[in-house]
């Protein structure tokens, strides 16, 4: 028996080896090897598992309860957690005391360094369900002992004594988790109706063409001014909630498409799409399976483009007083308190909420470019 084929000269090494790793790697490796190489796309990719995590655990990181109001306690600056005293290592916030302005004769609140109050981690506070299933009241951070204006502001208080961060925490839940919603069903619908547009043509195509042009020639303010009117003031957060979400979706899928349908128009007369077609494959098969794997970075460099602003269009909506309303939480409804300047003058922190907007848009933005060069491995 001849060994040739046993020789270790004949094993792939180096360059070879490379070669006959990528020859043999699915179309998902090849993405992801490719996608490893976009540093500031992976970083984003953290930044966006970072902010889901905190959706995730939202009322977990909360210190206090974002809906309890406490007059008494309007407007406190921010305060660190400090880690060491006279004795070492010791986490603690100040106290808070009384005192009455001057000028004003009003009761405002400042530190006391005099009352050290330790801070705890996993600590018992108000009740919530974690996911919507398990009752708890453990939270990550919480103080022992204190008065009931003491506690831990680590981004101040808004007018009403409410705890910024614990608010900002619960914020990004409903923010991000409305973009994502509202992602889907317009990837569901761009998809499915572009696809029809574009495989199909003739008076499918006109007429879903004509609803595009029609859903995008109407003004956006007013119609969310008309929209905002007509949500009945008895609907609880979740109905508004679902509105908003649907509402944003029906008006986002047109961008996507379009782009769907012109790469539809580009392959339906390929070789490997008449084939399908000989075999029996139903149209949505096709679609789904043989046409739109092939654009699948066409696909991403919209949704990537898409998700932010969803995002940014129920925080704009909310900020001016159409999109969500009290009592429901989001970062828009963060950022009506910073409309007053003479508010903010004198509370600048109440525009935090606008840093992770910010974070967020700017990740998602990197995260898809990587995701669009990643996604055609052979470009």
């Amino acid at each position: 028996m001849s060994t040739t084929a046993l020789e270790p000269a004949a094993l792939p090494t180096g360059d070879a080896a490379a070669e006959a790793r990528y020859a043999q790697a699915t179309q998902l490796q090849l993405t992801w090897w490719r996608f490893r190489r976009h540093k500031l796309a992976l970083v984003s990719l953290v930044v966006v598992a970072l902010f889901y995590g905190v959706a995730a655990f939202a009322d977990f990181l909360a210190i206090s309860d974002p809906h309890a109001t406490d007059a008494r306690r309007s407007f406190i600056p921010p305060q660190g957690i400090h880690l060491f005293d006279e004795g070492g290592f010791n986490p603690h916030v100040y106290g808070l005391k009384g005192v009455r302005d001057p000028r004003t004769f009003k009761l405002a609140y400042t530190p006391d360094p005099a009352r050290k109050l330790p801070v705890r981690l996993f600590a018992r506070g108000y009740s919530y369900h974690l996911f919507g299933l398990f009752e708890t009241d453990i939270h990550l951070l919480g103080i022992e002992g204190g008065g009931r204006s003491d506690g831990i502001f680590l981004l101040g208080t808004d007018q009403l004594g409410r705890d910024l961060f614990s608010r900002m925490m619960v914020a990004t839940r409903i923010s991000l988790f409305i973009g994502l919603a509202g992602v889907t069903v317009s990837l569901l619908l761009g998809v499915i109706l572009g696809g029809i547009s574009g495989l199909y043509g003739g008076w499918v195509d006109t007429l879903i063409q004509r609803l595009i042009e029609v859903l995008r020639s109407i003004p956006t303010i007013p119609l969310w001014m008309g929209l905002a009117a007509a949500l009945p003031n008895t609907w609880s957060v979740t109905q508004v909630y679902l509105a908003i979400t649907v509402i944003i979706s029906l008006i986002g899928w047109t961008e996507l498409a379009r782009v769907v349908r012109g790469r539809f128009l580009a392959l339906r007369e390929e070789d490997f799409v008449v084939a399908a077609e000989l075999a029996g494959a139903s149209q949505m098969r096709i679609i789904l399976r043989h046409m739109l794997p092939s654009f699948a970075s066409h696909v991403i460099a919209a949704v990537s483009l898409a998700l932010p602003a969803m995002i940014v269009s129920e925080t704009s909506l909310s900020f001016l007083g159409l999109g969500l309303r009290p009592p429901a939480i989001s970062w828009g409804i963060l950022l009506q308190d910073a409309q007053n300047i003479q508010v903010l003058a004198g509370a600048p922190w109440l525009l935090s909420a606008a840093v992770p907007v910010t974070v967020v848009i700017l990740a998602f933005n990197f995260l898809g470019d990587g995701l669009r060069d990643a996604a055609d491995p052979y470009g």
